[in-house]
Formats: C-alpha cells, sequence, structure tokens
C-alpha cells in the first residue's frame, strides 16, 4: 500500500470519526462546543478545524452523513421485499442501529430548516410511507390511521428508546425489541 493511499485512508476515518462524534455529541448536547466535539472524536481541535474550518461548514457535513447513514441503513434492511410485517421490524431495528444520527437530525427542527438544503436525499431508498402503505394493503397495519401517522409513531417510538437507553431506563440491547413490541402492540391489526 503507498503511504498515499494509507494517508487517504486515516484521512477518511478521522473524517468519519469527526462526524460522528458531532452527530453523537449534538443529539446529547444541541449547545456543544467544538471542541467537546473534537474530543468526543478523539482528535484535537486543531485536527477538527483542518477537516472542517467553521462549525457551519461541520454541521453541514454532519447533517449529510447523518442522512446518508440513515438511507444506508434502511437500504440494508430491504424494507420493500417481504412481508410489510417483518419489513417494518427490519425497519425498526435498522433506526435503532443510527439512533444518534436520527437524534441529531430531527431533535431540533430548526436544525433543519437551517440545513437541510445541504442534503440531497436518495429517491432509490424504500420509504417508510410506501412501506406503511404496503403493510395496510396487506391488511397488516390499521387501515384508519394514516401513514404519516404511523410513520410519525414509529420516529416518536424510536426517539423514545434511544433516549432511554441514553438515561439507563432500558439496555441499548432491550431496545429494538421494546419498540417493536410497543409498535406492534398499538398499529397492528
Amino acid at each position: 500500500m503507498s503511504s498515499s493511499a494509507s494517508e487517504s485512508g486515516t484521512r477518511n476515518r478521522t473524517r468519519r470519526a469527526i462526524l460522528a462524534a458531532a452527530a453523537s455529541t449534538l443529539a446529547r448536547d444541541r449547545k456543544a462546543t467544538l471542541a467537546d466535539i473534537a474530543e468526543a472524536a478523539q482528535v484535537g481541535r486543531s485536527t477538527l478545524h483542518r477537516y472542517f474550518p467553521d462549525r457551519k461548514e461541520l454541521m453541514e457535513a454532519a447533517i449529510v452523513d447523518a442522512f446518508q447513514a440513515v438511507e444506508e441503513s434502511v437500504r440494508e434492511a430491504v424494507i420493500d421485499q417481504g412481508p410489510a410485517l417483518e419489513a417494518m421490524r427490519r425497519l425498526i431495528s435498522a433506526m435503532i442501529d443510527v439512533g444518534d444520527r436520527l437524534a441529531f437530525l430531527f431533535g431540533d427542527s430548526r436544525l433543519l430548516e437551517e440545513y437541510t438544503a445541504a442534503f440531497e436525499p436518495d429517491m432509490t431508498v424504500p420509504t417508510t410511507i410506501s412501506l406503511i402503505e404496503r403493510g395496510q394493503a396487506e391488511g397488516v397495519f390499521d387501515p384508519s390511521l394514516t401513514p404519516e401517522w404511523i410513520q410519525h409513531v414509529i420516529w416518536a417510538l424510536t426517539y423514545t428508546g434511544w433516549e432511554a437507553a441514553e438515561k439507563g431506563e432500558l439496555p441499548r440491547h432491550g431496545v429494538t425489541a421494546a419498540v417493536i413490541r410497543t409498535f406492534e402492540n398499538g398499529v397492528v391489526t
């Protein structure tokens, strides 16, 4: 491996570590400083500034990275395949896996209003709404609820599960099962 390839791999890992730390730190504390984020990423502040000269640039990159992580997680859950209930369980598990990023993205609506233009969604990723509509057509999800309502319930349960784990009220390994059980007992016919 050439030294430039090794350096490029190191730069990528460092950049990913900074972005993951930004999402995780800001999900927990919206007022976290760049020093807090650098510490969470286990890099010096000067290193963070080499990658992201200011907070605005870091926020834009963290939002794009978080959306991409969520999209990748949903893509890997293959929610457009198999019975809708099984697909929903995979979706919930995938969302729990990226809980920090979801909490970062959706924990403060002003964040998205300010930075949404930085992200261009991948239209090939199946949507939660299409999964819910499929489940309603299959007779699995309550047809008297709108797909948007069910989607919001899923997001709220996912966030609540993430938050409960953060507070130590629920073990991390139990979050997915608790969210699925709560969802199924609330909207499955």
